[in-house]
């Protein structure tokens, strides 16, 4: 017995019903995912990150500034060539700013050895320097002698502690998060590319989901 071709109609529209649309499936776009991905690859292939970049940039102003204001106190006491063997060759831990200069040389060559080099992303470093300058500057203001020298007496332990400080809080309150924040941002977006392309092997246009021609009866 020979099949109507009207029978055949409600057959074929309950089949592709039940069947989902592709408009039901939540788009993935591959091109935006591995965009994403490239410009992490880019960041990583230029070394350290921009944030990361501002650290060392600061821990490198932290030296220069001591530095000067050291160099300034020197002139102000009567040339530096006078001051400086006295404060150097001479030196006296109760009057010579000569430590805490060596204290900036410090933090500099551990800061940019861990986190510039070694591109370190503990706060170990940054906690070991900071608390070494916290205690060498305390035990230096009450044992020493500064606060009868003048004003340098106050500016140079101040500021010298007040950097240490603000390189903790950078590092952990910036650099640390950022950069965890940008790799789980790039492991989401490597997972949902794989996933997109085993997914979606190929764009798929609308055209190409349609019902074959109904065949002939008999």
């Amino acid at each position: 017995m020979n099949r109507a071709p009207g029978d055949a109609e409600p057959a074929h529209s309950s089949s592709v019903e039940s069947c989902p649309s592709l408009r039901d499936v939540p788009s993935i776009n591959p091109t935006q995912l591995l965009a994403r991905i490239e410009s992490y690859e880019g960041r990583e292939k230029k070394g350290i990150s921009d944030v990361r970049r501002t650290f060392c940039l600061f821990v490198t102003f932290d030296l220069l500034f001591i530095t000067l204001l050291w160099i300034i106190e020197l002139n102000v006491k009567g040339g530096i060539e006078t001051t400086l063997e006295k404060e150097v060759l001479h030196y006296d831990y109760s009057s010579s700013y000569f430590d805490i200069f060596l204290l900036a040389v410090f933090r500099f060559k551990v800061l940019i050895l861990a986190y510039a080099m070694c591109r370190l992303r503990h706060w170990w470093a940054i906690a070991f320097t900071t608390a070494v300058t916290s205690a060498f500057l305390l035990a230096k203001v009450i044992i020493s002698q500064l606060f009868s020298q003048g004003a340098f007496g106050y500016v140079l332990p101040i500021i010298s502690f007040i950097l240490a400080w603000i390189e903790t809080w950078f590092l952990d309150f910036k650099v640390l998060p950022q950069e965890a924040e940008e790799e789980n941002r790039f492991l989401i977006a490597q997972d949902a590319s794989e996933r997109a392309a085993l997914l979606h092997p190929g764009v798929l246009s609308d055209g190409q989901f349609y019902s074959p021609p109904e065949s002939v009866a008999g």
